[in-house]
């Protein structure tokens, strides 16, 4: 296949108060090889530490498209960027990774192929390259836990954020995000959950390795209303009641109740309706096929 008939490939990544981290990304992107032609979109969401201007005055490797917001959130932010990408296929990346040659077009292999609907590469740590996870599933507690290595490409429950592809066409019907999220939290899980429930299947290929930077706390403020807020309404858009109420014994640090009142306020009962209308599987489905044990 020529390079002129290769589908293009949008990059998304979203980036709030990343220091240096912006730039070291793309200089990784930049460095390693792919087939593929490429398209970059950097979303600045409202961050106050300048880490996007240089994109403003410095010409980069591959060209750029910024996209500034005041500070809409992560999921919203990546749902920006998806909109206003062209390419066929989107890859989100967190705005702290390092990359290996051609893993963007390992990656789009089990997609081309049919495989796969959505795919995540095995991630590491920048600081412990050793310590690498294959995706990911849920705890009692609906924490999030790593995968083991499998031997071939193999189905996850989540796929990372931090870093997957997907084509468009997919991406825009499941409606992207959740569009209702605030600020940071629960967006990898209610868009993988909602992939398995619409009927696509999301993998994860073992021998495709990113290294990403694990922070100990955010750059920007995340309260635990926000990340209760995100899971309570992916609860009501994707689970059944007795889910939903276990889901409410998990607010700890906030009023459960009030935080209930809002997720419905905004929206996520109505979407609930939508969702099971047009599900192929539901949770529990879900939960037995990844022994979720929730």
């Amino acid at each position: 296949m020529s390079l002129e008939k290769l589908p293009l490939v949008s990059v998304i990544i979203p980036a709030k108060n990343e220091g240096k981290n912006v730039r070291t990304t793309l200089a990784s992107l930049y460095e390693c090889k792919t087939r593929y032609p490429l398209e970059i979109i950097v979303v600045d969401d409202g961050s106050s530490d300048k880490c996007c201007d240089f994109l403003k005055t410095e010409q980069q490797a591959l060209p750029v498209r910024l996209i500034s917001t005041p500070g809409i959130g992560a999921a919203p932010a990546r749902n920006l960027g998806a909109e206003q990408a062209h390419g066929d296929y989107l890859i989100f990346c967190d705005a702290h990774l390092t990359f290996e040659p051609y893993w963007i077009d390992r990656l789009l292999e089990l997609i081309l192929s049919r495989t796969a609907d959505a795919v995540a590469p095995a991630i590491g740590s920048i600081s412990e390259p050793h310590k690498v996870g294959y995706g990911q599933k849920l705890d009692e507690r609906l924490g999030v836990v790593w995968n083991p290595q499998p031997y071939r490409p193999s189905p996850v429950a989540i796929l990372p954020g931090g870093c997957f592809v997907i084509p468009k066409s997919v991406f825009m019907d499941i409606g992207g995000f959740d569009r209702g999220f605030q600020v940071w939290g629960y967006e990898d899980i209610e868009i993988s959950i909602k992939l398995w429930l619409f009927g696509y299947r999301c993998f994860v290929h073992p021998n495709v390795k990113i290294l990403h930077l694990f922070r100990q706390a955010h750059p920007y403020t995340v309260t635990h209303t926000h990340v209760y807020y995100n899971m309570l309404r992916m609860a009501y858009s994707h689970f059944k009641e007795e889910r939903i109420a276990a889901c409410k014994k998990l607010i700890i640090h906030a009023n459960a109740d009030e935080v209930e009142q809002d997720v419905i306020k905004y929206g996520a009962a109505a979407q609930r309706v939508r969702y099971f209308a047009r599900r192929k599987h539901d949770d529990d489905w879900w939960t037995r096929e990844f022994r979720i044990p929730f």
